[in-house]
């Protein structure tokens, strides 16, 4: 356990030395959301997840990590609202395959 918690920690250093050395990078700061989210660190995850959609609104993954934490957390409403902003973007864009995605998503948390 101790091996993986460190490998962890390296992990999340690594990619927020990534961070610092570019900043304007949208990728790396999903990967830091999805590493707080895998500790559990939900209020980091969520941060970095805006981050990566104020760098790029067409980061359709972004918005749908975003909408599953909302939903698993219960903050359903907000999480609708996310996977709406994502269905939309996705539907300017033309990614059938983020835009079924999202739309399954919205659909198991509103049935």
């Amino acid at each position: 356990m101790k091996r993986y918690a460190s490998r962890m920690a390296d992990r999340l250093e690594q990619l927020q030395k990534l961070q610092a050395a570019d900043p304007n990078d949208a990728d790396v700061p999903y990967m830091l959301a999805l590493e707080h989210a895998k500790r559990g660190d939900l209020a980091d995850a969520f941060k970095w997840l805006d981050k990566t959609l104020s760098l790029e609104p067409r980061y359709l993954y972004a918005y749908f990590q975003k909408g599953k934490l909302l939903a698993q957390q219960g903050d359903e409403a907000t999480a609708r609202s996310v996977l709406e902003a994502g269905i939309k973007m996705a539907a300017e864009v033309n990614d059938a395959k983020a835009l079924s995605e999202l739309e399954g998503l919205l659909e198991s948390i509103t049935s």
